[in-house]
């Protein structure tokens, strides 16, 4: 996988749970789960469907097109998951460790309403957007409760759902062995190894879009909040995604570089201009926010602790301004930080 896109993902992965953990802390869990259930409803009213067709699903049983879609969507976004069916009317998901939304210590931090609130947002909804009155999702585990993974089951009923019981936690059953042999697969001429490879950063780009777009929090509580796990998380992430990247060295102009290999792995169009102890960047458009506009400045000042925060990893002696343009361009200026009094 080109590293352009690995840093990518693992830039915004980190900046999606560390916005929920940042909600959980500083606002409670009943926003946090509030934000989670608006996050995945809107990815899934926006997603499900297409996706449905794109993976060439949308004629199977629903049950089962539904467990094929989450197992094959999942992992093109470079989540582990597993499959099984066990007929026409019962088909399972599983996702094992390590959990991709809340990776490595952060699942500590995660209650186990706010968790749940990704089935209500999407798995249960499935049927809703089916038509299926009858089609529901039975959660058998939750990695965030102790157990061996989030896993579950999309079940065809043989009665209408009401809407409390289209998600239902039942701890306990297990879903059978997974075998690869039998999962279903991706069209490899449809899906080339350059596509997949994509596709992996877009997965996290898409929930980061989705993140900006949501009016949960209001515009004071998206500079506070967002913008704050924003910038911790550029911080804490700078020297590996710049690894990963392979850029060296301190000042502007590495930064610049920097700032312009993730920008173009997020397939925008770069312009880098450096010299004289300065260096800037414009991206031609703002890819990521494209379709979302009108857009409140302060998803977008937001957004741009990212990169202020992963410029105090770089070199806490400089300094980054950013702005739109009236034409939709982004331009980020990296300088030298003034002296203080």
């Amino acid at each position: 996988m080109p590293a352009g896109h690995r840093a990518v993902s693992a830039l915004y992965q980190a900046f999606l749970t560390g916005l929920v953990l940042t909600l959980v802390t500083r606002r409670g869990e009943d926003q946090a789960a509030e934000f989670v259930f608006r996050l995945f409803r809107r990815q899934h009213l926006e997603k499900f469907q297409p996706g449905l067709a794109k993976l060439g699903l949308d004629r199977l049983p629903h049950a089962v097109a539904c467990a094929q879609y989450h197992y094959l969507s999942n992992q093109l976004g470079g989540v582990k998951t597993e499959y099984a069916r066990e007929s026409d009317r019962k088909a399972w998901v599983r996702y094992p460790p390590p959990r991709w939304i809340w990776y490595g210590a952060s699942i500590c931090g995660i209650p186990s309403r706010v968790n749940a609130a990704m089935l209500h947002g999407w798995h249960g909804h499935n049927g809703v957007t089916l038509g299926n009155p009858r089609l529901g999702f039975v959660c058998a585990g939750q990695t965030v409760d102790g157990h061996p993974g989030l896993e579950g089951y999309y079940f065809e009923h043989e009665r209408d759902l009401a809407p409390d019981e289209r998600v239902r936690f039942a701890p306990g059953e297990t879903m059978p062995a997974f075998d690869p042999a039998t999962a279903p697969r991706l069209d490899p001429v449809d899906w080339p190894p350059e596509r997949l490879d994509a596709v992996v950063a877009r997965y996290a780009m898409e929930y980061v879009r989705t993140t900006v777009a949501l009016e949960l929090l209001g515009p004071v509580d998206t500079r506070a909040l967002l913008g704050h796990a924003a910038r911790l998380i550029g911080m804490q992430l700078h020297d590996e995604t710049a690894r990963l990247l392979e850029i060296e060295g301190r000042g502007p102009e590495p930064f610049a570089r920097y700032l312009a290999a993730l920008a173009r792995a997020q397939g925008e169009t770069v312009e880098v201009e450096a010299g004289s102890g300065r260096a800037s960047v414009r991206l031609r458009g703002w890819r990521l926010a494209r379709g979302l506009e009108p857009l409140d400045p302060a998803a977008f000042e937001a957004w741009c602790e990212l990169w202020r925060g992963a410029l105090a990893a770089h070199d806490r002696r400089l300094r980054l301004e950013a702005a739109r343009e009236p034409g939709g361009d982004v331009v980020f200026h990296v300088a030298p930080a003034p002296a203080g009094p």
